[in-house]
Protein backbone atom coordinates (compact mmCIF):
# COMPACT_ATOMS: atom_id res chain seq x y z
CA UNK A 1 0.00 0.00 0.00
CA UNK A 2 1.40 3.55 -0.66
CA UNK A 3 2.73 6.06 1.81
CA UNK A 4 1.03 9.35 1.36
CA UNK A 5 2.92 13.11 1.98
CA UNK A 6 1.39 15.56 4.19
CA UNK A 7 1.93 19.25 2.38
CA UNK A 8 0.78 21.15 5.15
CA UNK A 9 2.75 19.38 7.46
CA UNK A 10 5.72 18.20 5.15
CA UNK A 11 5.71 14.43 6.98
CA UNK A 12 4.59 11.33 5.77
CA UNK A 13 1.55 9.25 6.88
CA UNK A 14 -0.20 5.96 5.88
CA UNK A 15 -3.94 5.29 5.58
CA UNK A 16 -5.12 1.38 5.38
CA UNK A 17 -7.95 -0.98 5.97
CA UNK A 18 -7.40 -4.31 7.89
CA UNK A 19 -9.47 -7.16 9.41
CA UNK A 20 -8.91 -7.16 13.46
CA UNK A 21 -9.12 -9.99 15.23
CA UNK A 22 -12.88 -9.96 15.15
CA UNK A 23 -12.91 -10.21 11.00
CA UNK A 24 -14.64 -6.15 11.09
CA UNK A 25 -13.02 -4.08 8.60
CA UNK A 26 -11.30 -1.19 10.03
CA UNK A 27 -9.60 1.80 8.89
CA UNK A 28 -5.92 2.46 10.51
CA UNK A 29 -3.88 5.86 10.08
CA UNK A 30 -0.60 6.29 11.19
CA UNK A 31 1.11 9.64 10.86
CA UNK A 32 4.42 12.00 11.61
CA UNK A 33 7.04 10.08 9.42
CA UNK A 34 10.08 11.74 8.69
CA UNK A 35 9.87 10.05 5.45
CA UNK A 36 8.24 7.28 2.72
CA UNK A 37 10.53 4.28 3.78
CA UNK A 38 9.26 5.07 7.87
CA UNK A 39 6.20 5.14 7.33
CA UNK A 40 5.90 2.10 4.35
CA UNK A 41 7.73 -0.09 7.32
CA UNK A 42 5.90 1.05 10.37
CA UNK A 43 2.98 -0.20 7.98
CA UNK A 44 4.18 -3.23 7.26
CA UNK A 45 5.27 -4.43 11.08
CA UNK A 46 1.39 -3.38 11.91
CA UNK A 47 0.24 -5.71 9.17
CA UNK A 48 2.86 -8.18 10.52
CA UNK A 49 2.09 -8.17 14.31
CA UNK A 50 -1.95 -7.36 13.36
CA UNK A 51 -1.84 -10.74 11.47
CA UNK A 52 0.87 -12.50 13.14
CA UNK A 53 2.79 -13.72 10.12
CA UNK A 54 5.17 -16.08 11.29
CA UNK A 55 7.46 -14.44 8.16
CA UNK A 56 7.97 -11.44 10.52
CA UNK A 57 11.62 -11.10 11.63
CA UNK A 58 12.68 -12.36 15.00
CA UNK A 59 13.09 -8.74 16.56
CA UNK A 60 9.84 -7.44 15.40
CA UNK A 61 8.23 -10.86 17.07
CA UNK A 62 10.03 -9.88 20.04
CA UNK A 63 8.22 -6.81 20.68
CA UNK A 64 4.70 -8.58 19.91
CA UNK A 65 5.99 -11.09 22.44
CA UNK A 66 7.16 -8.28 25.15
CA UNK A 67 3.33 -6.69 24.38
CA UNK A 68 1.79 -9.78 25.36
CA UNK A 69 3.29 -10.16 28.40
CA UNK A 70 3.38 -6.70 29.91
CA UNK A 71 1.46 -6.89 32.99
CA UNK A 72 1.88 -10.60 33.26
CA UNK A 73 4.92 -10.46 34.82
CA UNK A 74 6.44 -9.29 37.83
CA UNK A 75 8.93 -6.66 38.23
CA UNK A 76 11.94 -8.57 39.20
CA UNK A 77 11.31 -11.09 36.14
CA UNK A 78 10.77 -8.16 33.85
CA UNK A 79 14.19 -6.27 34.80
CA UNK A 80 15.98 -9.56 34.08
CA UNK A 81 14.23 -10.58 30.47
CA UNK A 82 14.92 -7.37 29.15
CA UNK A 83 18.76 -6.77 29.12
CA UNK A 84 19.09 -10.62 28.04
CA UNK A 85 17.21 -9.81 24.72
CA UNK A 86 18.60 -6.63 24.00
CA UNK A 87 22.02 -7.79 24.07
CA UNK A 88 21.97 -11.34 23.75
CA UNK A 89 19.14 -12.14 21.33
CA UNK A 90 18.53 -9.58 18.90
CA UNK A 91 22.01 -8.86 18.09
CA UNK A 92 22.14 -12.71 16.74
CA UNK A 93 18.30 -13.17 15.78
CA UNK A 94 16.84 -10.46 15.36
CA UNK A 95 17.24 -9.52 11.23
CA UNK A 96 16.37 -13.30 10.75
CA UNK A 97 12.87 -14.34 9.82
CA UNK A 98 11.00 -16.09 12.91
CA UNK A 99 10.12 -19.05 10.36
CA UNK A 100 13.31 -19.71 8.84
CA UNK A 101 15.32 -19.92 12.63
CA UNK A 102 16.20 -23.75 12.72
CA UNK A 103 17.98 -25.94 15.14
CA UNK A 104 21.41 -25.68 13.73
CA UNK A 105 21.17 -21.52 14.26
CA UNK A 106 20.17 -21.80 17.62
CA UNK A 107 23.34 -24.30 18.11
CA UNK A 108 25.68 -21.91 16.48
CA UNK A 109 24.50 -19.20 19.05
CA UNK A 110 25.10 -21.10 21.69
CA UNK A 111 28.43 -22.30 20.59
CA UNK A 112 29.37 -18.64 20.39
CA UNK A 113 28.43 -17.71 23.80
CA UNK A 114 29.88 -21.25 25.33
CA UNK A 115 33.37 -19.80 23.65
CA UNK A 116 33.33 -16.21 25.29
CA UNK A 117 35.60 -15.00 27.22
CA UNK A 118 35.44 -11.59 29.19
CA UNK A 119 39.05 -9.29 29.49
CA UNK A 120 40.11 -11.47 32.60
CA UNK A 121 39.60 -14.95 30.56
CA UNK A 122 36.56 -15.83 32.35
CA UNK A 123 33.22 -17.46 30.56
CA UNK A 124 29.97 -16.82 31.14
CA UNK A 125 28.33 -18.28 34.36
CA UNK A 126 26.38 -21.47 33.92
CA UNK A 127 23.57 -19.88 35.29
CA UNK A 128 23.70 -17.05 33.08
CA UNK A 129 24.14 -19.51 29.77
CA UNK A 130 20.88 -21.25 30.92
CA UNK A 131 19.05 -18.04 31.54
CA UNK A 132 20.06 -17.13 27.99
CA UNK A 133 18.63 -19.91 26.70
CA UNK A 134 15.65 -19.96 28.87
CA UNK A 135 14.74 -16.63 27.07
CA UNK A 136 15.22 -17.36 23.82
CA UNK A 137 13.14 -20.72 24.43
CA UNK A 138 10.56 -19.06 26.05
CA UNK A 139 10.15 -16.76 22.85
CA UNK A 140 9.71 -19.53 20.17
CA UNK A 141 7.24 -21.25 23.13
CA UNK A 142 5.50 -18.02 22.77
CA UNK A 143 5.38 -18.40 19.08
CA UNK A 144 4.15 -21.80 18.92
CA UNK A 145 1.52 -21.97 21.68
CA UNK A 146 -0.12 -18.26 20.09
CA UNK A 147 1.03 -17.94 16.96
CA UNK A 148 1.01 -21.19 14.90
CA UNK A 149 5.03 -21.80 14.84
CA UNK A 150 5.36 -25.30 14.36
CA UNK A 151 7.96 -25.96 16.61
CA UNK A 152 10.86 -24.41 19.29
CA UNK A 153 13.88 -24.87 17.76
CA UNK A 154 15.56 -23.51 20.76
CA UNK A 155 13.98 -26.68 22.50
CA UNK A 156 15.30 -28.97 19.79
CA UNK A 157 19.23 -27.73 20.19
CA UNK A 158 19.15 -28.84 23.61
CA UNK A 159 19.61 -26.37 26.74
CA UNK A 160 22.89 -25.09 27.96
CA UNK A 161 24.29 -24.25 31.62
CA UNK A 162 23.15 -25.20 34.51
CA UNK A 163 19.97 -24.19 36.77
CA UNK A 164 22.31 -23.20 39.93
CA UNK A 165 26.07 -23.56 40.61
CA UNK A 166 25.52 -23.17 44.01
CA UNK A 167 25.80 -26.43 46.48
CA UNK A 168 22.82 -26.46 48.57
CA UNK A 169 24.27 -25.23 52.20
CA UNK A 170 22.45 -25.03 55.84
CA UNK A 171 22.96 -24.38 58.74
CA UNK A 172 22.64 -26.57 61.83
CA UNK A 173 20.77 -25.52 64.99
CA UNK A 174 24.11 -25.22 66.76
CA UNK A 175 25.77 -23.12 63.98
CA UNK A 176 23.07 -21.14 63.43
CA UNK A 177 22.37 -20.50 67.30
CA UNK A 178 25.60 -19.10 67.49
CA UNK A 179 24.88 -16.58 64.69
CA UNK A 180 22.19 -15.59 65.91
CA UNK A 181 23.76 -14.25 69.54
CA UNK A 182 25.91 -11.83 67.37
CA UNK A 183 22.41 -10.29 66.52
CA UNK A 184 21.59 -9.30 70.06
CA UNK A 185 21.37 -5.72 70.11
CA UNK A 186 20.40 -5.73 66.59
CA UNK A 187 15.95 -5.78 66.69
CA UNK A 188 15.24 -5.25 63.30
CA UNK A 189 18.00 -7.96 62.39
CA UNK A 190 17.59 -9.92 64.81
CA UNK A 191 13.82 -10.65 64.26
CA UNK A 192 14.50 -10.93 60.86
CA UNK A 193 16.98 -14.06 61.11
CA UNK A 194 14.41 -15.55 63.58
CA UNK A 195 11.35 -15.31 61.05
CA UNK A 196 13.55 -16.90 58.10
CA UNK A 197 15.38 -19.25 60.12
CA UNK A 198 11.99 -20.79 62.08
CA UNK A 199 9.15 -20.15 59.16
CA UNK A 200 11.32 -20.82 55.73
CA UNK A 201 9.85 -17.79 53.96
CA UNK A 202 11.58 -16.57 50.98
CA UNK A 203 13.54 -13.40 51.54
CA UNK A 204 11.20 -10.66 49.32
CA UNK A 205 8.60 -12.46 51.78
CA UNK A 206 10.03 -11.38 55.05
CA UNK A 207 10.54 -7.56 53.90
CA UNK A 208 6.81 -7.50 52.63
CA UNK A 209 5.58 -8.00 55.96
CA UNK A 210 3.08 -5.87 57.79
CA UNK A 211 1.67 -5.93 61.20
CA UNK A 212 -1.66 -6.78 59.71
CA UNK A 213 0.01 -9.82 58.50
CA UNK A 214 0.16 -11.82 62.27
CA UNK A 215 -2.54 -13.69 64.23
CA UNK A 216 -1.26 -13.76 67.93
CA UNK A 217 -4.42 -15.68 69.12
CA UNK A 218 -3.25 -18.68 66.57
CA UNK A 219 0.28 -17.64 66.16
CA UNK A 220 0.74 -17.64 62.84
CA UNK A 221 1.91 -15.05 59.71
CA UNK A 222 0.10 -15.06 56.17
CA UNK A 223 2.14 -14.53 53.34
CA UNK A 224 0.36 -13.12 50.54
CA UNK A 225 3.05 -11.05 49.15
CA UNK A 226 6.10 -10.05 48.00
CA UNK A 227 9.24 -7.37 48.12
CA UNK A 228 11.32 -6.08 45.92
CA UNK A 229 13.77 -3.10 45.24
CA UNK A 230 14.06 -2.23 41.83
CA UNK A 231 15.90 0.94 39.90
CA UNK A 232 15.90 2.82 43.35
CA UNK A 233 12.15 1.82 43.79
CA UNK A 234 9.98 -0.26 46.05
CA UNK A 235 7.60 -3.08 44.52
CA UNK A 236 4.89 -5.24 46.35
CA UNK A 237 4.02 -8.47 44.59
CA UNK A 238 2.00 -11.62 44.56
CA UNK A 239 4.71 -14.17 46.21
CA UNK A 240 6.88 -16.15 43.92
CA UNK A 241 4.22 -18.75 43.05
CA UNK A 242 0.61 -19.46 43.36
CA UNK A 243 1.80 -21.72 46.39
CA UNK A 244 3.37 -18.85 47.68
CA UNK A 245 0.31 -17.76 49.20
CA UNK A 246 -0.21 -19.47 52.63
CA UNK A 247 -0.28 -19.19 56.28
CA UNK A 248 2.88 -20.53 57.91
CA UNK A 249 1.62 -21.74 61.87
CA UNK A 250 4.74 -19.90 64.26
CA UNK A 251 6.11 -21.34 67.71
CA UNK A 252 4.91 -19.75 70.18
CA UNK A 253 8.44 -18.17 71.44
CA UNK A 254 8.57 -16.66 68.06
CA UNK A 255 4.93 -15.29 68.68
CA UNK A 256 6.14 -13.65 71.57
CA UNK A 257 9.61 -11.93 69.57
CA UNK A 258 7.20 -10.39 67.16
CA UNK A 259 4.44 -8.83 69.17
CA UNK A 260 7.54 -7.62 71.72
CA UNK A 261 9.21 -5.98 68.45
CA UNK A 262 5.93 -4.37 67.01
CA UNK A 263 5.69 -3.02 70.55
CA UNK A 264 8.51 -1.35 70.64
CA UNK A 265 8.11 -0.34 66.99
CA UNK A 266 5.44 2.37 66.55
CA UNK A 267 4.04 1.29 62.95
CA UNK A 268 0.60 1.02 60.81
CA UNK A 269 -0.90 -2.02 60.48
CA UNK A 270 -0.19 -1.71 56.76
CA UNK A 271 3.29 -0.38 56.41
CA UNK A 272 6.43 -3.12 56.42
CA UNK A 273 7.62 -3.96 59.55
CA UNK A 274 11.37 -4.37 58.31
CA UNK A 275 11.45 -0.95 56.23
CA UNK A 276 15.19 -1.99 54.53
CA UNK A 277 16.27 -3.94 51.52
CA UNK A 278 17.91 -7.28 51.15
CA UNK A 279 21.59 -5.80 50.74
CA UNK A 280 21.36 -4.71 54.77
CA UNK A 281 20.40 -8.36 55.65
CA UNK A 282 23.10 -9.30 53.82
CA UNK A 283 25.70 -7.65 55.08
CA UNK A 284 24.60 -8.36 58.86
CA UNK A 285 24.77 -12.10 58.44
CA UNK A 286 28.25 -11.79 56.64
CA UNK A 287 29.16 -9.64 59.61
CA UNK A 288 27.68 -12.48 62.04
CA UNK A 289 28.95 -15.15 60.49
CA UNK A 290 32.37 -14.49 60.80
CA UNK A 291 31.86 -13.08 64.31
CA UNK A 292 30.24 -16.52 64.69
CA UNK A 293 33.46 -18.47 63.49
CA UNK A 294 30.31 -20.49 61.42
CA UNK A 295 30.40 -21.03 57.44
CA UNK A 296 29.31 -18.55 55.20
CA UNK A 297 26.19 -19.14 53.82
CA UNK A 298 23.38 -16.70 51.38
CA UNK A 299 20.45 -15.11 52.95
CA UNK A 300 18.63 -17.63 51.01
CA UNK A 301 20.36 -20.49 52.66
CA UNK A 302 18.37 -19.90 55.95
CA UNK A 303 15.32 -21.79 54.25
CA UNK A 304 17.40 -24.23 53.31
CA UNK A 305 18.21 -24.89 56.78
CA UNK A 306 14.64 -24.09 58.09
CA UNK A 307 14.22 -27.48 55.89
CA UNK A 308 16.55 -29.59 56.19
CA UNK A 309 15.68 -28.67 60.40
CA UNK A 310 11.96 -30.35 59.27
CA UNK A 311 13.71 -33.35 57.40
CA UNK A 312 15.68 -34.04 60.86
CA UNK A 313 12.13 -33.35 62.81
CA UNK A 314 10.75 -36.64 60.90
CA UNK A 315 8.01 -34.26 58.89
CA UNK A 316 7.17 -35.56 55.41
CA UNK A 317 8.16 -33.93 51.78
CA UNK A 318 4.08 -33.03 51.46
CA UNK A 319 4.21 -31.11 54.50
CA UNK A 320 7.49 -29.24 54.23
CA UNK A 321 6.18 -28.30 50.68
CA UNK A 322 2.79 -27.11 52.29
CA UNK A 323 4.46 -24.90 55.08
CA UNK A 324 7.74 -23.42 52.76
CA UNK A 325 5.29 -22.84 49.54
CA UNK A 326 6.36 -25.82 47.15
CA UNK A 327 4.84 -25.15 43.76
CA UNK A 328 5.94 -29.05 43.30
CA UNK A 329 6.78 -31.78 45.61
CA UNK A 330 9.50 -32.18 43.62
CA UNK A 331 11.01 -29.24 44.45
CA UNK A 332 11.35 -30.45 48.19
CA UNK A 333 12.45 -33.75 46.95
CA UNK A 334 15.74 -31.73 45.71
CA UNK A 335 16.56 -31.81 49.40
CA UNK A 336 16.42 -35.88 48.98
CA UNK A 337 20.00 -36.21 50.18
CA UNK A 338 18.98 -34.65 53.70
CA UNK A 339 16.04 -36.84 54.34
CA UNK A 340 17.53 -39.82 57.05
CA UNK A 341 17.60 -43.17 55.55
CA UNK A 342 15.50 -45.37 56.64
CA UNK A 343 16.62 -48.58 55.71
CA UNK A 344 18.16 -49.91 59.05
CA UNK A 345 14.02 -49.25 59.99
CA UNK A 346 12.92 -51.21 57.10
CA UNK A 347 14.56 -54.32 57.85
CA UNK A 348 13.45 -54.24 61.44
CA UNK A 349 10.44 -54.48 60.90
CA UNK A 350 10.67 -56.78 57.97
CA UNK A 351 12.50 -59.19 60.86
CA UNK A 352 9.90 -58.71 63.35
CA UNK A 353 7.17 -59.87 60.68
CA UNK A 354 9.22 -62.59 59.80
CA UNK A 355 9.87 -63.72 63.78
CA UNK A 356 5.78 -62.99 63.68
CA UNK A 357 5.62 -66.25 61.83
CA UNK A 358 7.79 -68.36 63.06
CA UNK A 359 6.25 -70.98 63.10
CA UNK A 360 6.08 -71.51 59.14
CA UNK A 361 8.09 -74.36 58.01
CA UNK A 362 11.03 -74.28 55.43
Amino acid sequence: MPAYKDSKRGSWFVSFYYDDWRGEHKRKMKRGFANKKAALAWEREFLLRQNADLDMEFAQFVQLYLADKRGRLRASTWASKIPIINTKLLPFFGRKKLSQIETHDVITWQNELLAYRDHKGEPYAPTYLRAMHNQLSAVFNHAVRYYGLKANPAALAGSMGKESSHEMQFWTQEEYRRFIQTMRGRDRSYLAFELLYWCGMRVGELLALTPADFDFQHPAVSISKSYQRLHRCDHITEPKTPKGIRVIQMPHFLAEEVAAYLARHSTSPDERIFPFTKELLHREMQRGAAQAGVKRIRIHDLRHSHISLLIDLGFSAVAIADRVGHESIDITYKYAHLFPSRQEEMVRRLDAMHGAGAGACF
